[in-house]
């Protein structure tokens, strides 16, 4: 017979026929790749000698022999009936404990993923700080030197003679003092000075009280 039919004729489900066949209370064989349950019909054969042997009996009535027969069998598929639902009730009882622990293996195991999720998370977060950070204070740099640019680009260069005009130096006595210290401070490297197309300039943004007094 097949599992299912097997189950079927004992009323009891499946797995608990599969529990029998594993702990070797019933006998198993696979034709042809699937899997049958052997069946001895030798108990099912010998009532039915047994009512043959009464019927030749003439002193016994025919209707004596089928409920001697029913009350011996009943009794026996009522014991077979209550132990196949103990062992299913056990299977059962078996996979429940294995569904808990298994579920409280998969909820360690998602605690432990979460722990981990949030420490990436806040390594993640501290290198994005620190890049923003970085980023701000490069920006700043930049800002800083596109300013220093902008200076340099505004410098307006003055001749000699635009200096004097502006600091209201007439007398020529007093120009070529001056001029001479100009011409000292340019050679000793001063950056208020400079020299296009040989002509000394002077950044007009600049203070010069150092030289003229």
């Amino acid at each position: 017979m097949k599992p299912a039919e097997y189950a079927k004729e004992l009323g009891i489900s499946r797995q608990a026929v599969y529990a029998k066949i594993k702990r070797g209370i019933l006998t198993a064989k696979s034709v042809d790749g699937k899997l049958y349950i052997v069946v001895d019909n030798t108990a099912a054969q010998k009532p039915e000698k047994e009512t043959t042997t009464v019927k030749e009996k003439p002193s016994v009535p025919k209707n004596t022999a089928a409920p001697s027969t029913k009350g011996a069998e009943n009794p026996k598929d009522y014991k077979a009936l209550l132990k196949a639902k103990d062992e299913t009730i056990s299977v059962l009882k078996n996979t429940v404990k294995d569904l808990k622990k298994s579920n409280k293996q998969i909820s360690t195991t998602l605690r432990s993923e979460i722990d981990l999720l949030k420490e990436a998370f806040h390594e993640m977060r501290t290198l994005y700080v620190h890049r923003l950070e970085q980023k701000a204070s490069q920006e700043a740099i930049d800002v800083m030197t596109e300013e220093e640019a902008l200076v340099e680009e505004e410098v307006e260069w003055i001749g000699i003679k635009k200096f004097f005009k502006q600091q209201q130096i007439s007398k020529e006595k007093l120009q070529e003092k001056i001029t001479k210290r100009l011409k000292k401070a340019f050679k000793s490297g001063d950056e208020r000075l400079t020299k296009e197309n040989g002509k000394l300039k002077l950044n007009a943004a600049k203070s010069y009280g150092d030289i003229i007094n």
